[in-house]
């Protein structure tokens, strides 16, 4: 499955396009997930040229560990896992979730 299709890649906002707007007004277009434990990237900002992008990351590791920060499109492609798995784009994510839905934990 391809990640960020060229449609998602258009519809996400270049890296530090939202810096000046509130968790309530950045939209999360894209969500990516590991299909066989814990690990969801939450995209709002993407950098085309450099497979980098921007958002909320979550790895599993308890209450309060989840933060903001850059994602490494590439480095997730690249990653294989149990039963030759690989990470997932969510085909069911509402890209008009908020960035604050998803800190506050309404993960539609």
């Amino acid at each position: 499955m391809k990640l960020i299709t060229k449609e998602i890649a258009k519809s996400l906002p270049a890296l530090y396009a939202n810096e000046n707007l509130s968790a309530d007004q950045v939209k999360v277009p894209l969500k990516l997930f590991n299909p066989t434990g814990p690990g969801t990237w939450y995209v709002t900002e993407y950098d085309p040229s450099e497979e980098l992008g921007f958002g909320y990351v979550d790895l599993g590791m308890g209450p309060g560990c989840a933060e903001l920060g850059y994602i490494s499109i590439a480095e997730l492609r690249s990653l294989r896992l149990p039963l030759g798995l690989t990470i997932e784009r969510d085909l069911h994510w509402n890209p008009e979730t908020t960035l604050k839905a998803v800190m506050d934990g309404d993960k539609r």
